[in-house]
Order: C-alpha cells, then sequence, then structure tokens
C-alpha cells in the first residue's frame, strides 16, 4: 500500500504504519531498527549493534504472537469485566462494593507522628513555599 492510497502525504514512516494499521487490522507493521533507535534515544539508552538487532528481533517476536492471538475466535466468550468475582467475591456486590474489601480506614498518626508542612518546608534547602526546590537530574 502506497503513501497515496493511506492518504498519508507527509514525510513520516509511523504515520503511516498507523494508517495501513487502521485500514487494514489484520496486517501486523513491524519494527525497524529505526524505531528501536528512536525508543532507546527516548529512553537514553546506549544501544550496541547487538543489542539493537536482539531488541528488534524481541519486538517483532512479541508482534508476530499478538498476530497470531488476534488470530483466535474469541466470538463465543463472554467479557470479563472484573476478575476479581473468580477469586471469591460476592457477585451481589456493585461497584464500589466490590473491592470494600481492599480497602482500610487511614491512620492519620501511623507509627510516627507527621511533620507539618510547614516544618518539612522549613528544613528544605531551597523551597517555593508550598514545594521542595531539588536540581534538575535529567538533561535532555
Amino acid at each position: 500500500m502506497t503513501r497515496a492510497e493511506c492518504g498519508v502525504f507527509v514525510n513520516d514512516d509511523r504515520a503511516v504504519r498507523a494508517r495501513v494499521r487502521n485500514a487494514v487490522p489484520h496486517l501486523i507493521v513491524k519494527v525497524t531498527e529505526k524505531d528501536v533507535m528512536n525508543v532507546a534515544d527516548l529512553a537514553s539508552l546506549e544501544l550496541t549493534e547487538d543489542e539493537r538487532a536482539r531488541a528488534l528481533r524481541d519486538l517483532n517476536a512479541i508482534l508476530d504472537y499478538v498476530s497470531r492471538l488476534n488470530e483466535v475466535d474469541t466470538s463465543t466468550i463472554e467479557p470479563m469485566a472484573q476478575f476479581s468475582r473468580a477469586h471469591g467475591v460476592l457477585g451481589a456486590k456493585t461497584g464500589g462494593e466490590t473491592f470494600a474489601y481492599t480497602s482500610r480506614e487511614d491512620i492519620v498518626e501511623g507509627l510516627r507522628k507527621s511533620l507539618r508542612h510547614e516544618e518539612a518546608l522549613a528544613n528544605a534547602p531551597d523551597s517555593d513555599g508550598g514545594f521542595f526546590k531539588v536540581p534538575k537530574v535529567i538533561e535532555r
């Protein structure tokens, strides 16, 4: 499928692949080495050539497996909105009551007394009056 057939006239491979994927849902778009390098750059990772090749192989293997899963006929399977009903939670409960067993009351004074907000900020080397100010640790 060409760019013109997809209705895409920009110079962006991701846009083309998204259009193709939406137009032809059964078509699996492969990850390219350019994609791996872009993600590695965004994650500030320095990958060797071997690591890039392995990541490319692994990501495409995952997409191939997802493609195989998409071929499974699930039309007769009832959707499952909450898995917890299968694990002993009473089916008569609805909404927030379903997960009531997972919550607890807040403990205002837990193991030790908390500092008041003002006291905590008083010990900060730098603050804006409401929050701690810290040096930037990630440079991009």
